[in-house]
């Protein structure tokens, strides 16, 4: 699939060069040019993403990321892998409620009653999004029992993908779409707690043989798909394939939770545990919204991720204090805004940023 032109995110590269001077501005502005020196000393980028960053759209600048190879893996959410592709067939059937804050407990159930499962301002469509991807990759996931085979949740959603089986329901341009562009370029993608996603009720639901459901259909072996367990074991093949020789990995992560715990730990778990002495993640950043003092992981000052073995006290490290919604798209349209020319030159140099 074609990439976008670079005119598309120059604009905003030069905004945030002359605006983005202090506080949680100049982070980001830090973080920026930090991940784009990475990538250009041939570093590699492992993405985090918690939230609900597939239906807030990311893919419209995440799946440029991943198409210019910025962004070489990914650990999400289940919701986000599904909520793609569910933006991907259904979008048009979205329906945004801007005074959900003004909502009542009954007009809740009247949602409910539409079909309408709501994400903060945005309703996803039940019939159109969740029951028309459960139909198809149920189909997908009774060929894999029948064949004795099994495969990680994100390779089933490449499977609909790479067979076309939702093709003709496409409402976006499928340049927007960070799965597609992930399948695409064979990204590797982690989901641990699957389970905790439509889909992966609907999964576990089909393996309870004595209830009935709204498919009419039963799965007989739970392990068609692969579990998180599993999933962890192929992260530590990748990490250390990946950092071979001189290769750094640098860690970009969206929220908290799961994702983000889930990859970071590979690192000391292969020196720890396996005791080899792979490198620690050479970049790290975080966009959270999380309080430090609650005792969270998801506000954790990166500086105690060096106390469990996971980035060095010379990582370069970023913490930006706000909506991913609004910076993620900001950083990556920054990246995606420059290129290198055909001998190797970078065609838009970074300015240095002038004194207050």
């Amino acid at each position: 699939m074609a990439s976008k032109p670079n005119q598309q995110f120059s604009h905003i590269r030069d905004f945030v060069e002359r605006n983005f001077r202090h506080f949680n501005a100049a982070m980001l502005l830090d973080a920026a040019r930090a991940f784009e020196a990475h990538i250009e000393q041939g570093g590699k980028m492992f993405l985090s993403m918690a939230g609900a960053m597939s239906t807030a759209e990311l893919g419209i600048t995440l799946a440029e990321m991943i198409r210019r190879e910025k962004i070489h893996a990914i650990c999400c959410t289940g919701a986000n892998l599904e909520e793609d592709i569910f933006n991907l067939v259904a979008h048009d059937h979205y329906e945004r409620v801007p005074h959900y804050r003004e909502l009542s407990a009954r007009d809740e159930e009247k949602l409910l009653k539409r079909g309408l499962n709501r994400v903060t301002d945005t309703c996803i469509p039940e019939k159109e999004a969740i029951e028309r991807i459960g139909k198809q990759i149920l189909t997908l996931w009774k060929r894999a029992e029948e064949r004795s085979e099994r495969y990680f949740p994100y390779e089933f959603m490449y499977q609909l993908i790479r067979e076309k089986m939702l093709e003709e329901h496409y409402e976006i341009d499928p340049a927007d779409s960070w799965l597609v562009a992930a399948c695409e370029k064979d990204l590797p993608i982690w989901t641990p707690g699957w389970e905790d996603s439509t889909l992966g009720n609907i999964f576990v639901g089909l393996t309870k043989e004595r209830f009935a459901n709204n498919y009419g259909e039963h799965i007989g072996n739970i392990g068609v798909v692969k579990s998180g367990l599993e999933g962890f074991s192929t992260l530590i093949d990748w990490y250390l394939e990946n950092s071979k020789g001189e290769h750094l990995i640098g860690f970009f992560q969206i929220g908290g939770g799961t994702p983000g715990d889930f990859s970071i730990c590979v690192v000391p778990l292969i020196r720890q545990e396996l005791g080899i002495q792979c490198k620690l993640w050479s970049y790290f950043c975080q966009i959270s919204d999380s309080t430090t003092s609650y005792g969270s992981y998801s506000g954790a000052v990166p500086n105690e991720k060096i106390t469990w073995e996971k980035i060095s006290a010379d990582t370069p490290r970023f913490v930006i204090e706000s909506d991913a919604t609004i910076v993620a798209p900001l950083i990556f349209s920054y990246v995606l805004a420059k290129e290198v020319d055909f001998e190797g030159h970078l065609a838009q140099p970074i300015r240095a940023l002038k004194s207050a």
